[in-house]
């Protein structure tokens, strides 16, 4: 019986151990990139503006009529289409003028243009969600990881006090101090529970995963965000001009709205149809052969509504992408000082803060044990160790994140 409750126990262990995976930031991105279900839907708008782009080069079909002949009142004759009878045969077909085919050939590649542009600026808002995500994970969990570590021993000494309480040998107030230290430790750390559920829900996501996400951060991983970088707002948005497929998506609607109304202007200016027909009877003689020459009258419809509605259009998309530009130069001010702010924050901590945290956690522990100090004083100092330890992860946490989101406002890695 032990051995099969063994073997059931270690079935379980390994189907834990499989549902979760522990994985870097790098692999992290290489399996978001693989299997994000918002890329891979994103991704036929390109293909889709693709084969917009081949059918504005094609031209439209010829057409083909014929005219047979339904009944010959001269020969009382049903159908006379042979050599004494009639029929008409006849082709026409549309040639476009003022260089409509070739507006709206350029006008499908630049919309083809903003499509992979949109695409990129999908890309660049999920990784900075995904790395977010990643590392809001990865600190919870060192936060967690503490506050846990505290409640075995607080939850230890619960146990014990009130057995001791029972016995009359200390009062029940020390019982109650501790369980109110218990039951706040629990509630900060249900906070912390909630944030990560709500991010790692995120990263499966945004990974196509079932699986539980174990985020793994090397020390070299964080230290990058801690390096000094001057501001330069000058050379950071040229950087951003440069790179941010949002920017750029701006001036290609600006292109694409120029060529709408060039297209719009060249629909004004009629077509011409080109025909040629086989009149075999009912001509001004026998078996003849014409060639048709058409062409509509410009006289009402000559598409000024469409023309001005380009135009609108177009100059709405100038003051929109002046608008961005004003944006932009706001956007990376304030993630730079973000930044740097987090980057003073974490600086001013001492490298030794943490083994110094462990070191003095294990001394209070022990003495409060050996009953050297008194139960207030162990209590005051969990909870200032709790918090210091939660401040110190929440600092590296937003040192992370500040600098990732500077990284996506750049569209540059500069860490």
């Amino acid at each position: 019986m032990r051995k099969l409750y063994a073997l059931l126990l270690l079935v379980l262990l390994n189907q834990v151990v499989m549902a979760q995976k522990t994985i870097t930031l790098q692999d992290c991105e290489s399996q978001f990139l693989k299997n994000n279900l918002f890329l891979l839907a994103s991704h036929y708008n390109i293909d889709a503006a693709k084969a917009m782009t081949i059918q504005a080069r094609i031209w439209d079909n010829p057409t083909i009529t014929a005219e047979l002949n339904a009944y010959n009142p001269e020969r009382d004759k049903f159908f006379d289409i042979g050599k004494e009878g009639q029929k008409v045969f006849g082709i026409e077909q549309l040639i476009y003028l003022g260089g409509k085919k070739r507006n709206e050939v350029k006008l499908a590649q630049t919309n083809e243009q903003l499509a992979e542009l949109q695409f990129n600026d999908l890309l660049r808002t999920l990784k900075l969600q995904l790395r977010q995500s990643f590392y809001t994970v990865y600190y919870n969990t060192k936060s967690l990881e503490i506050t846990d570590k505290q409640l075995v021993h607080i939850e230890d000494l619960i146990n014990s006090y009130s057995i001791q309480a029972q016995k009359g040998n200390i009062p029940l107030r020390d019982v109650v101090r501790l369980q109110s230290l218990y039951l706040n430790f629990k509630n900060e750390r249900m906070e912390v529970v909630n944030n990560s559920i709500e991010e790692q829900a995120n990263l499966k996501l945004l990974l196509n995963s079932t699986e539980t996400i174990i985020p793994d951060v090397s020390k070299d991983d964080f230290n990058k965000y801690l390096k000094i970088i001057p501001f330069d707002l000058r050379s950071f948005e040229d950087d951003a001009i440069a790179n941010r497929p949002d920017y750029l998506a701006k001036q290609k609607e600006i292109e694409a709205n120029e060529l709408n109304v060039k297209w719009q202007k060249s629909l004004s200016i009629p077509d011409i149809t080109l025909g040629a027909n086989y009149d075999q009877r009912s001509g001004a003689f026998n078996r003849e052969a014409n060639v048709s020459l058409g062409i509509p009258l410009p006289l009402w419809n000559k598409n000024k509504g469409n023309i001005k509605n380009a135009q609108v259009v177009l100059e709405q998309s100038k003051v929109e992408k002046q608008n961005f530009g004003l944006q932009l130069e706001t956007e990376i001010t304030s993630a730079w000082n973000k930044w740097d702010e987090s980057r003073k924050n974490y600086a001013v901590i001492k490298p030794t803060v943490n083994s110094d945290f462990e070191a003095v956690y294990n001394g209070i522990l022990t003495n409060f044990q050996k009953r050297n100090i008194s139960l207030l004083e162990f209590t005051d100092f969990m909870e200032s160790y709790n918090q210091a330890n939660i401040q110190l992860n929440e600092l590296k946490k937003k040192l992370a994140l500040s600098g990732e989101e500077l990284n996506t406002t750049i569209n540059k890695d500069l860490f």
